[in-house]
């Protein structure tokens, strides 16, 4: 069982070079961030750091799965995970504005990844996850179609009651 605390990488010894780096990333570690949309996971990382002078340059790479609530039902989903990213940590004073380079501060001696693979995997997750259409959860979208307050009354529509003739126009359109 990995703690947050174990997704750290103290970069201030090491040597001029290449270094791998492996994570393994399982239900602790997403039960200890707060507000995770991801419930649990297996996700193997693997981060090839190379420092240099005034830098260290980060490829890392996501495979495995998570599990999160399905958007259409809201049931636990599996979405495989697989990417790959680059990171630049500058050793500097002054903020960076640009997204992949990160400011690394005199003071500091030691990298926090945990954050950072989080927000590489939610980034990585497609931007719509449910599941397939017969697998949802028929209670909950039934659910769902009751509050919605979307309800096409048949007898309206035959009788031609109530239909706004806005939408009568535009169906003479086809």
């Amino acid at each position: 069982m990995r703690s947050i605390k174990d997704f750290t990488v103290p970069y201030e010894g090491l040597k001029l070079g290449k270094h791998e780096f492996e994570f393994q990333i399982t239900k602790p570690f997403f039960e200890e961030l707060e507000y995770s949309l991801i419930e649990e996971g297996g996700v193997y990382v693997t981060m090839l750091l190379e420092k240099r002078e005034t830098m260290m340059v980060a490829d890392i790479t996501f495979d495995g799965w998570v599990e999160k609530s399905c958007d259409r039902c809201n049931d636990s989903l599996r979405v495989k995970v697989k990417s790959s990213s680059q990171l630049i940590f500058k050793f500097d004073t002054e903020a960076s504005e640009d997204e992949n380079l990160i400011v690394l501060l005199p003071s500091e001696y030691q990298l926090h990844l945990a954050p950072i693979f989080y927000e590489l995997m939610v980034v990585a997750l497609p931007s719509r996850t449910v599941h397939p259409e017969d697998e949802c959860n028929e209670e909950m979208l039934d659910l769902l179609d009751e509050y919605s307050g979307y309800y096409e009354d048949e007898s309206d529509e035959e009788n031609g009651d109530d239909i706004d003739p806005r939408w009568e126009a535009l169906k003479k359109l086809n």
